[in-house]
């Protein structure tokens, strides 16, 4: 009895591995954040090693992310950080979402909430673990980008609309 679970077991795990998802792959940038918002280097280069796998049009995939059922937690996980934060597609959204994005940002990175730890455990993607230099660089970055929005738009047009 044992041995046919385990033979069931192995054809289904086999059968997986057929059914892959769609990979982040497009690096369409029309939008990107970078295309109405100045990035000094330092960020630049964080948001490319810590932030872009899951916040942008291209994810750069280890190798264990042909393996089923891991492909399929890295493309919700992909899917998800895109939906709240997408570095490709920033400029895209109205203005006050932007600005609202921009002090999540800094929320985020302040309270250490992002990278997610689940990102970096048991020292995968070790150069997402951000230094506090690297989180400051960016916290700092994001406040000036919503002061230029502070003193270029009416302060309405900056809220969220309930």
């Amino acid at each position: 009895m044992l041995k046919k679970i385990f033979i069931g077991l192995a054809v289904v795990l086999i059968a997986i591995q057929f059914v892959k998802p769609e990979k982040n792959i497009s690096d369409d940038n029309t939008y990107a954040i970078t295309t109405k918002y100045d990035m000094p280097d330092d960020v630049k280069k964080t948001f490319e090693v810590a932030c872009n796998d899951c916040h942008s049009n291209k994810t750069t995939y280890p190798w264990y992310a042909n393996i089923q059922p891991i492909a399929w937690f890295l493309n919700d996980h992909v899917l998800d950080g895109k939906k709240h934060f997408n570095i490709s597609t920033f400029t895209k959204l109205p203005i006050a979402v932007q600005n609202h994005k921009l002090e999540e940002t800094i929320e985020m990175v302040k309270e250490k909430e992002m990278p997610l730890e689940s990102y970096t455990y048991l020292g995968l993607h070790k150069e997402a673990n951000l230094t506090d230099a690297q989180r400051e660089a960016i916290v700092s970055w994001a406040s000036a980008q919503m002061d230029s929005l502070k003193a270029h738009y009416p302060a309405d047009s900056l809220k969220m609309k309930p």
